[in-house]
């Protein structure tokens, strides 16, 4: 599986562009572009962070790419400890206001309970809640995410999405492994 997370990861650099229990499983449904809604657990995600806002990645100093160059050329997935998953989830939290304002972003794994952080890395707790659920089409990461995010903004824009600006994370599985033609699911924590 390294080797496929490090050609996932070398896509998602290339681009430049910015809990589940096992199982549970991941959320899926015949149509893609659909966007349901779901209870989930708070969970806890160990990895590496940073600050970013969207205009700064739309700007080559953003944060967002780096993060992910980083994470697998360090091979932090490997370095946290009592994953509770074979998943990487990329969590969006700290807002400071809305989608135009500065953020946290965090790139790891969800944890076992209890676990200690690894030195250089933050724990981040998911709260417990109603999450909408997007599931991007598949394609190219460097292609799909961005519109998934574009799409989440359009429908929050038009009043259809309702965003609490706690917790949100993309949640990478089995689906993620070919980068090529990958998928992956936006949890986006809402009212």
């Amino acid at each position: 599986m390294k080797p496929l997370l490090l050609v996932f990861g070398a896509v998602i650099v290339c681009s430049a562009l910015f809990g589940l229990t096992n199982d549970q499983g991941p959320a899926t449904n015949d149509k893609e572009d659909s966007v349901h809604n779901v209870e989930i657990p708070g969970f806890t995600v160990v990895g590496i962070e940073a600050r970013t806002t969207n205009a700064r990645e739309a700007t080559p100093e953003g944060v967002i790419g780096k993060q992910w160059q980083k994470f697998f050329g360090e091979g932090t997935l490997e370095r946290i400890p009592d994953r509770a998953d074979p998943n990487v989830y990329a969590v969006y939290s700290d807002y400071v206001s809305d989608h135009n304002g500065e953020y946290s972003f965090l790139i790891g794994a969800k944890v076992k309970e209890g676990t200690t952080t690894p030195s250089g890395m933050v724990a981040k707790r998911i709260r417990a809640g109603k999450y909408a659920v997007i599931t991007s089409d598949k394609g190219l990461f460097p292609k799909v995410v961005p519109a998934v995010w574009q799409k989440i903004f359009r429908l929050e824009d038009e009043g259809k999405l309702k965003r609490a600006y706690h917790t949100d994370f993309e949640f990478y599985d089995q689906r993620a492994q070919d980068p090529q033609n990958g998928q992956v699911d936006l949890y986006i924590g809402v009212k």
